[in-house]
């Protein structure tokens, strides 16, 4: 089911103060606080909201390099090289994609002699003929949900008569 404008205004609430218990959540959107627990129930069942976990910087744990590792892999291996990459703990991320390449990789390294270990770590690893690698310079757009949300929310109204 589609989300509809209090699904919504939900969600913009939760983004703007993840922190909201649930009753003030209720009270500040002018709902049942039972409403608003299914609501975040079935949300949370069909997979638009899924998770609740801290964001955490890399940056401030000690590692600040931020690359991108395009990994091509030999035919039939990318279910098991994709198995090995979470064992590697500087990936962070991890997609097969289409294009120049088979698996894109976000990984973080505390300095470029760190980012090489790993680069050379990801070669080893079982299928992998060969990467290319992509430093990121600065953060240029913040990763985000809001401006989506609030898309979501305005199309929503726009249906409602």
């Amino acid at each position: 089911m589609p989300a509809d404008e209090l699904d919504a205004r939900i969600l913009v609430l939760l983004l703007e103060r993840p922190r909201t218990s649930v009753r003030e959540c209720a009270r500040i959107l002018g709902v049942a606080r039972g409403t608003l627990q299914a609501r975040l129930d079935r949300m949370e069942r069909d997979r638009v909201i899924t998770d609740y976990r801290p964001r955490v910087s890399p940056e401030a744990l000690g590692y600040p390099v931020l690359a991108f590792v395009h990994l091509e892999v030999t035919q039939g291996h990318l279910d098991d090289t994709g198995k090995a990459l979470a064992a590697v703990p500087e990936i962070i991320e991890a997609f097969s994609i289409t294009g120049g390449g088979d698996l894109l990789t976000r990984v973080v390294a505390r300095d470029a002699a760190h980012l090489e270990d790993v680069i050379q770590r990801l070669i080893q690893l079982p299928g992998v003929v060969r990467t290319r690698t992509e430093v990121a310079l600065r953060e240029r757009v913040p990763q985000r949900m809001l401006p989506l949300v609030e898309e979501v929310g305005r199309a929503a109204a726009a249906r409602t008569p």
